[in-house]
């Protein structure tokens, strides 16, 4: 796979808190290193959420339809209007 280049420009606060996560007191040495960590650790927590939605939905899935009730979207709505 090809490296690829992207330019992001930042100010500001974000400016202030890329340069506190790099060099001599930060735990990266460069942007680039922090960038791709990141963007690693969102790869993980979204692969995590899917497995977590997985998991959720699992029992639903493997159940019979007989154990499912018919709502309206009016049901819903009104279910939701007593929380």
């Amino acid at each position: 796979m090809a490296s690829g280049n992207i330019h992001v420009r930042v100010s500001g606060q974000l400016e202030a808190h890329l340069q506190q996560q790099i060099g001599e007191d930060g735990l990266y040495e460069n942007a680039s290193e922090y960038i791709r960590a990141l963007i690693r650790r969102d790869l993980q927590t979204r692969e995590e959420a899917w497995e977590t939605l997985q998991k959720e939905l699992a029992p639903a899935m493997r159940a019979d339809d007989s154990e499912f009730v018919t709502v309206t979207a009016d049901d819903v709505i009104r279910r939701n209007q007593r929380r």
